[in-house]
């Protein structure tokens, strides 16, 4: 009978709402943000200067680049305890991490290196010289190309993941910010933040194939900055963060054409879409906020105010 009625509370409990995590570049510290609810639930300590952000496959380590720090943490979502910071070389300031959850590429800025770092043993297995003040980093979807652009020799650099070699360099607009590769694999989109444009290369040839530039009425050139990027769930289209614009462009995926744009917060950093694909979160620096996109009319829903100068934003999907 006690068997049967836990049984029964256990069913009748109500799965746990899924959660964006949000990094607070200038008060050290992540947000995290029911997704049911839209309202902050808890605020947690980090390192110093906390700006790249991203889960493991199963949602049980948050990887944290605590830039200031000199390290990337490795947090317990449940509890928001810091579990250890992983070597990271100087100024890590983005990161991603392989298809199989074992290697995170981990750009830094003040060392011209990607430092490699093994997720389990916590030891760095290869540095890799790259331009000067490496930021943004790609992976293709079978792991095996890593790109790092470097913002101030405007290059995206190809690294075999295999070997942990530079196989290329390719020139880009001035200050490249952000790589994402498309879901298929076959094309690499790079964010050019100063020179206000998009560059997609076709990953088998390495070979330019569109640059894309945005044009907003009322809004000077000069403010229109591409930085983060994410692909909508069927991959048809790509949303772009202007910066100090504060705008999101949509662009289509295959035309390579801007659909249209969205006003969100001021000086939108980055994006994440919610785990069941229903929402996107931009994160707007100088507004210290989140804009709620939803995907079905691509209209803001809500604002919500976090830390200050969130920067990185990164879904938990819960059970």
């Amino acid at each position: 009978m006690i068997r049967a009625l836990l049984l029964s509370t256990l069913l009748a409990s109500p799965a746990l709402a899924d959660e964006i995590w949000v990094t607070n570049e200038m008060d050290d510290t992540v947000s995290v943000i029911d997704v049911a609810t839209l309202e902050v639930k808890a605020t947690y300590p980090t390192g110093e200067r906390p700006r790249g952000v991203t889960f493991n496959r199963d949602f049980t380590r948050l990887y944290i680049c605590a830039s200031d720090s000199d390290a990337v943490q490795v947090m317990d979502p449940a509890t928001g305890e810091i579990l250890h910071d992983l070597p990271s070389g100087e100024d890590p300031e983005q990161f991603v991490l392989s298809p199989d959850d074992r290697l995170l590429y981990i750009a830094n800025e003040d060392d011209a290196i990607t430092t490699v770092v093994d997720t389990q043993s916590r030891k760095v297995i290869a540095q890799i010289d790259v331009g000067v003040e490496p930021e943004g980093m790609g992976i293709s979807p079978d792991g095996r190309i890593q790109v790092t652009t470097s913002e101030t020799t405007n290059m995206a650099h190809w690294i075999d993941t295999e070997t942990h070699e530079i196989v290329a360099n390719t020139l880009v607009d001035s200050r490249p910010r952000h790589a994402e590769f498309s879901p298929d694999g076959t094309q690499l989109w790079v964010s050019a933040e100063i020179g206000g444009t998009v560059s997609v290369f076709d990953v088998a040839t390495r070979a330019e194939i569109a640059k894309i530039s945005f044009a907003i009425k009322g809004v000077q050139p000069e403010k229109l900055q591409p930085v983060g990027m994410r692909f909508s769930p069927d991959a048809s289209k790509i949303f772009v963060a202007l910066g100090p614009s504060n705008h999101m462009a949509v662009v289509d995926a295959k035309t390579f054409e801007v659909d249209r744009y969205i006003l969100v917060g001021r000086r939108v950093w980055h994006m994440t879409l919610s785990p069941d694909e229903s929402k996107l979160f931009t994160t707007n620096g100088v507004s210290g906020d989140v804009t709620v996109i939803d995907m079905a009319t691509l209209e803001p829903i809500k604002t919500i105010k976090v830390g200050r100068f969130p920067w990185g934003a990164a879904a938990r999907a819960m059970p």
